[in-house]
């Protein structure tokens, strides 16, 4: 009997072949969850139902993301899936904007496999999402891990792209290229979202005004810092701030 034949055997004789997502509960800080062709959700994990304020996950699903979800946030979740879809290939350590148990925008890494149906095709994704911008899932030497821990070292200050290759030894399109296979981002955006993430922190940490925060965190005024926190966040600093609060007030 080849391996094949000991897998699907073995398979069948499982009566609920969802069962196997029940391993994810246990799993410290990640997110399950499973999508159809059209973007519906199918099973998540009872951590996504957490941040999202639901209870059962008959809440989610059959909804797609843009009815859930920030309309940022709901797009940039459906371009992905639909680079799965069209490409039948995974797509491995994205970087992108999600939810942390306060319910509140923050950074994560999300891993996205495709589902193929009995005749070859792609008919859903499953992906795993996890707030770990350590990065524990990549090697703690390599490139990008290096690039994240030198501009949490200079969180203060607007470093360029050329500066952060210089300083992690590597030549600027070397960098580039490492940052793109890991996150599918650039370091420039890169530089921003780990700017940002640390400016969102320090806004729920302290009472600072926002113009202080945006100086502080290397942005040249208030404007310029609302500007780009909306565009990554979904909402200006002061919403953001502001939600905080009232979670906290509940």
């Amino acid at each position: 009997m080849n391996a094949s034949d000991v897998q699907s055997q073995f398979f069948k004789k499982i009566a609920d072949p969802a069962g196997i997502r029940a391993i994810f509960e246990y799993l410290i800080n990640v997110a399950f969850f499973v999508k159809d062709r059209q973007g519906k959700i199918i099973t998540v994990s009872s951590s996504v139902l957490n941040r999202l304020g639901m209870t059962l996950e008959t809440e989610f699903v059959g909804k797609t993301d843009a009815e859930v979800y920030s309309a940022e946030m709901a797009e940039a979740f459906r371009k992905d899936d639909e680079k799965v879809f069209q490409t039948g290939k995974p797509l491995v350590n994205r970087l992108e904007v999600w939810l942390d148990e306060k319910g509140q925008p923050d950074w994560c890494v999300t891993t996205k496999v495709p589902l193929f149906g009995s005749d070859g095709s792609v008919v859903g994704l499953m992906g795993v999402s996890r707030r770990d911008l350590n990065l524990s899932v990549l090697e703690p030497e390599d490139t990008p891990t290096k690039a994240i821990a030198f501009l949490r070292q200079n969180i203060d200050r607007n470093v360029s792209t050329e500066e952060l290759a210089e300083a992690i030894g590597v030549s600027p399109r070397t960098l580039n290229r490492k940052v793109q296979q890991a996150f599918g981002t650039s370091p420039y955006e890169l530089i921003l979202r780990i700017r940002i993430q640390a400016a969102a922190e320090s806004l729920l940490k302290c009472a600072d005004s926002i113009s202080s925060v945006a100086v502080s965190h290397g942005f040249c005024d208030q404007s310029h810092f609302t500007q780009h926190f909306r565009n990554r966040m979904g909402m200006t600093p002061r919403k953001f701030r502001a939600m905080h609060q009232m979670v906290k007030e509940k």
